[in-house]
């Protein structure tokens, strides 16, 4: 499963906010792409390059930590379920059907993209300005539209969201059992945050990989070996 984490850790957003969060999404592709205006060195200034290094560390460390001991995602949210007591998301909630939506366009994007004509593919301009930003940005929101409105039973799912509590954050995990996504989101205060990512790390090893996954680095190695170097 592909895994993409995004954590703000910029000096000047944490004097305007007092959470965090930080998102780890596996399984289906993200439906959407982003792409920004403007001209970009080739030179990458020395902070990003010592941050890539010390990424690239803690991967390589991470990976020494791994071995075979898989579990499906059934015992994945029995165990979570066990020792942080979860709690279902309705699928009425705004959330769940944010969520499903997203990962149903995703799905549809990989398994299915015929039935977004030519919208399932959304090529990347030679050169990037206002209009072409523009123009992408309404590509993808018509791709989204399209996706919302093909019929379940042409992508059937079973979808859910589970949501772990603490006094002062919380974790989500979003999950489809028929097409093995496994996700996860969670917000709080600093103190909360290293919680929830000791939570996040135990949870991403319990699932853990089979020998053919780390043989292979397949996707679901993959995504375990991001969880741990975050």
């Amino acid at each position: 499963m592909n895994a993409y984490i995004h954590a703000d850790k910029s000096k000047r957003e944490e004097n305007h906010m007092k959470t965090k969060a930080v998102s780890i999404i596996g399984g289906a592709d993200g439906p959407t792409s982003v792409f920004i205006a403007g001209k970009f060195s080739r030179k990458q200034p020395l902070k990003v390059r010592i941050r890539q290094n010390i990424y690239r560390y803690r991967r390589k460390r991470a990976a020494k930590r791994i071995s075979p001991n898989p579990h499906t995602l059934k015992e994945l949210i029995a165990y979570a379920d066990k020792k942080y007591h979860t709690v279902e998301i309705p699928k009425t909630d705004r959330r769940y059907i944010e969520q499903y939506t997203s990962a149903k366009e995703g799905l549809i994007i990989m398994h299915r993209p015929e039935l977004l004509g030519e919208l399932a593919e959304i090529k990347r301009p030679e050169t990037f300005d206002e209009e072409a930003a523009k123009e992408l940005c309404r590509q993808s929101r018509l791709r989204s539209e399209m996706a919302a409105s093909i019929p379940d039973s042409e992508m059937p799912m079973d979808f859910h969201i589970y949501e772990i509590k603490l006094e002062d954050g919380h974790m989500e995990i979003g999950i489809d059992f028929r097409w093995d996504i496994f996700g996860m989101s969670y917000s709080g205060n600093k103190k909360t945050m290293k919680k929830l990512k000791k939570i996040s790390q135990e949870l991403h090893m319990y699932y853990g990989v089979s020998g053919e996954d780390i043989r292979n680095e397949t996707k679901r190695y993959s995504m375990l070996l991001t969880a741990l170097s975050s």
